[in-house]
């Protein structure tokens, strides 16, 4: 079932839940502790725990294989340590809401360029006009979507 679109498609919208739920709550761990840096390490330590556990309960992959890989493939770790400590530094500021909706428009267009060109070895999803549409669509919605006085 999970390996279906349908099921796949179920798991990204629970993904989605819980990046503003991730958000709201690391900022107020950083807030309570009064330093979002560490509320952004002690996060990031748990998330090492659990991938470490799901890592152990498969098969290892062939260490030659982490050293053949593209030294640029590593930097996904570099964007997860600024998301979070961009957003619990942030949104305690200016609001979950705003901040999730303003990383979803970034999310939005890098999407659209990382597809339409095929970045990082990617399937090449050309933007066509409903598509620049529909992305125009959802990026005046998280415009609207946000609270002013933002932007």
């Amino acid at each position: 079932m999970i390996n279906t679109p349908f099921g796949m498609s179920v798991v990204m919208v629970v993904a989605g839940i819980g990046i503003p739920i991730m958000a709201a709550l690391n900022s107020g761990l950083g807030v309570k502790l009064g330093n979002p840096v560490a509320a952004s390490s002690i996060l990031l330590s748990i998330a090492l725990m659990v991938s470490l556990a799901f890592t152990l309960s498969k098969p290892l992959p062939d260490t030659g294989l982490l050293g053949a890989s593209p030294l640029h493939y590593f930097m996904g770790g570099v964007f997860v340590a600024f998301y979070i400590l961009s957003i619990t530094w942030i949104a305690p500021k200016i609001g979950i809401g705003n901040a999730v909706f303003l990383v979803l428009l970034g999310q939005i267009v890098a999407s659209a360029l990382i597809d339409n060109f095929g970045w990082f070895n990617t399937p090449v999803s050309p933007l066509s006009v409903r598509r620049g549409v529909g992305i125009a669509l959802m990026a005046a919605g998280v415009y609207l979507a946000r609270k002013p006085p933002m932007l």
